[in-house]
């Protein structure tokens, strides 16, 4: 056998294995959820209906308690992260800042966009009212314009000219990748949406997969800009190593353990929660883990937490203008979370923006299964990409 041959049926065996995760990977998120409340007896056609109308999860009441324990939580996971960065800000970058280049027509194409889109959204102008619901993808395309310029400007390379294929199909990925938690939201209802006309089955289905498509390139793109700031990722690439024990054995408890949470997660909505944010990643790394393959944490073998602090807090910059646009649109979501919806910053409750950490992990795990060297070549300093 030629070695052209065997580099093809090698790429031909490694897309088999991807395709065989993908189905395992959507029959687990799908089928869990589905079983246990079968196996509790509760009537499946509920979680079932489309679009979703019916509102059947009762949410517990604000808890002081819960409400302090959980903030307590959050602190003290991000504290070593903000402290290390601050700390590392004493020593000077070796990297030095990246060249500024002139700032893109297109960005400001992309900023006039996002303007004009916000003052439609906020505003109730009656020649507007047909278009009136859809100002969110326009708004966010313009951020995604925006964005990509601004990483330009600081780099001269962003991922909508230099990776343009992989950043279209961020847009159809984007949309698949979202569509699991509307559905997994069935189980829990913690958010709902308001303000649209009634819509066929057909007509729900185009009038969210469109806006979904933005959520990917726009986290995305954010943490391609968030790179280029030394500052912001000070110390990350400089914390103790993690031991590579037993990866396998790992990622099978992992396996187990977030699968088991997503089967109940019907069966408890107002405790686990949660897992709406957490059980996709769990189970996208574990299934790696599981194969023998480089995950989202493999960096931190080797004391870098750069990947994973960057797409956390991406994801919380593009979380805070989703719920500052979201807040007076015609079609908006609000939400209903258990034991500590008060203090809300727009329509959510305040801790409600922690879910956006492990979201940002989520965003990049999916991106990394799909487009590793993507995923690779972004977490590279700019003065070192060639």
């Amino acid at each position: 056998m030629s070695w052209g041959n065997r580099v093809s049926r090698k790429a031909a065996e490694e897309e088999l294995r991807r395709a065989a995760k993908v189905i395992l990977l959507v029959q687990l998120l799908v089928g869990l959820p589905l079983l246990g409340i079968f196996i509790v007896g509760q009537p499946i056609h509920r979680y079932l209906e489309f679009p979703l109308r019916t509102m059947y999860v009762q949410h517990a009441p604000f808890s002081w308690t819960v409400f302090v324990v959980l903030a307590f939580l959050v602190l003290l996971s991000v504290a070593p992260f903000v402290v290390r960065m601050m700390m590392a800000h004493r020593t000077p970058s070796l990297l030095g800042n990246p060249t500024p280049h002139v700032f893109p027509w297109w960005g400001w194409a992309g900023a006039a966009l996002g303007a004009l889109s916000w003052t439609l959204a906020w505003n109730r102008f009656p020649w507007f009212d047909p278009f009136q619901p859809f100002t969110f993808t326009p708004l966010w395309l313009g951020y995604i314009l925006f964005v990509n310029a601004w990483t330009f400007r600081r780099t001269g390379r962003c991922m909508m000219l230099d990776r343009s294929r992989t950043f279209l199909w961020l847009f159809p990925l984007s949309s698949v990748f979202w569509w699991f938690f509307e559905y997994l939201n069935r189980f829990v209802q913690n958010w709902h949406y308001m303000g649209g006309r009634e819509l066929t089955p057909w007509e729900y289905v185009l009038h969210a997969t469109v806006p979904f498509s933005t959520v990917l390139p726009a986290v995305l793109g954010t943490m391609e800009l968030l790179t280029s700031y030394p500052r912001i990722n000070s110390g990350m690439n400089r914390f103790r190593p993690i031991r590579k024990t037993h990866a396998k054995m790992v990622g099978w408890g992992v396996l187990f353990v977030a699968s088991g949470g997503l089967a109940c997660i019907g069966i408890w909505p107002g405790h686990l929660f949660p897992l709406v944010w957490v059980a996709p990643l769990l189970l996208i790394t574990s299934l790696q883990a599981v194969a023998g393959e480089e995950t989202i944490f493999s960096s931190l073998t080797e004391g870098d937490w750069t990947s994973l602090w960057v797409s956390a807090v991406a994801a919380l910059i593009c979380g805070g203008l989703w719920e500052l646009w979201n807040y007076k649109s015609l079609s908006h979501w609000e939400y209903a979370v258990p034991f500590v919806h008060r203090f809300q910053v727009f329509e959510m409750p305040i801790l409600g923006y922690a879910g956006y950490l492990p979201f940002g992990l989520e965003c990049l795990a999916v991106v990394q299964f799909f487009f590793p060297e993507f995923c690779r070549d972004m977490f590279i300093h700019p003065s070192r990409r060639v």
